[in-house]
């Protein structure tokens, strides 16, 4: 696959994302978060697990403990920030939670410069400040008071930012997208559905009534978007994967505006320009830099 095929992966996992943002805010008029985010992840492991079967069919070698233990990591980094996402989004509005939920694309960054030690291109700087001024333009450039909805998305980007910066290291090293995707997905599924017994009402009628809420995001936010997700990451960097996976702000006020009756300013449709020229350098700026670089033949 060709860095420009990974990232339009990550686009569409983007996309399919920013839909989910209304999905998730739908739901919480039947279910309590918990068992939003512990039945729309097991509907997940269920779709991604036949094709993670099929792919440790043709796999040349077993995945050890150690690359499970990873797995692990990242499901719960998922499971962290699904939880803190989805209970902001009970006192936050769409939009908002797109903006802030984009605080990831500086924090990645970051988190490779401390962990790794190893310094992103140069480009992914300016790309990335660019993404999260787009992201506020969108917003409506201006967020007057934060509310606990806000906080808890904050604290969401944070963990979106470790689960992202943990598939960039280990999507590749595995060679086991699928599997990684379902074990992720199983391991928040049973986390919240755990903690919904302990602590959340639920009957039928409510699982009913959010059904179609529930298979969206199971199947395609969470199934869908998050194996795009770990596919893109094996051909890109975390911090180029973090610029196009910031394109869920953008659709998530799209989808908010069409769907929830959420305006969007002019001043927000300068800020969706803002991440398309973002997502754009970060793409086209290292080519052209890498083909100045070559000799002439």
């Amino acid at each position: 696959m060709s860095r420009l095929q990974a990232n339009l992966c990550l686009l569409l996992a983007g996309a399919i994302w920013g839909g989910g943002f209304v999905v998730q805010s739908s739901a919480m008029k039947s279910l309590g978060p918990l068992w939003f985010i512990g039945l729309r992840f097991l509907v997940a492991t269920a779709a991604v697990a036949p094709f993670a079967w099929r792919e440790a069919q043709r796999a040349a070698k077993p995945v050890n403990g150690r690359t499970y233990a990873a797995f692990t990591a990242i499901g719960l980094a998922l499971f962290a920030g699904a939880v803190t996402q989805q209970v902001g989004l009970l006192t936050t509005s769409v939009t908002n939670s797109g903006f802030l939920t984009g605080l990831y694309v500086i924090m990645v960054p970051i988190l490779t410069v401390v962990i790794l030690r190893r310094t992103p291109h140069w480009i992914i700087w300016p790309a990335a400040v660019l993404a999260l001024i787009g992201i506020f333009l969108l917003s409506g450039g201006a967020i007057s008071s934060l509310s606990y909805g806000d906080v808890m998305t904050i604290v969401c980007a944070f963990f979106w930012a470790i689960q992202v910066f943990l598939i960039g290291i280990f999507a590749s090293q595995s060679g086991r997208p699928l599997l990684l995707s379902a074990w992720q997905f199983a391991v928040t599924g049973i986390c919240a559905t755990v903690a919904a017994i302990a602590l959340e009402p639920i009957s039928w009628q409510a699982i009913g009534n959010a059904g179609l809420e529930i298979l969206y995001a199971g199947v395609f936010s969470s199934g869908l978007a998050f194996s795009l997700q770990v596919i893109g990451q094996r051909y890109t960097t975390a911090p180029q994967a973090a610029i196009f996976l910031s394109s869920e702000a953008l659709f998530a006020a799209t989808f908010g505006a069409i769907i929830l009756g959420e305006t969007i300013t002019p001043l927000g449709y300068v800020g969706c320009g803002v991440i398309f020229l973002a997502m754009l350098i970060v793409e086209i700026v290292p080519e052209i830099l890498a083909r100045r670089a070559q000799p002439a033949s």
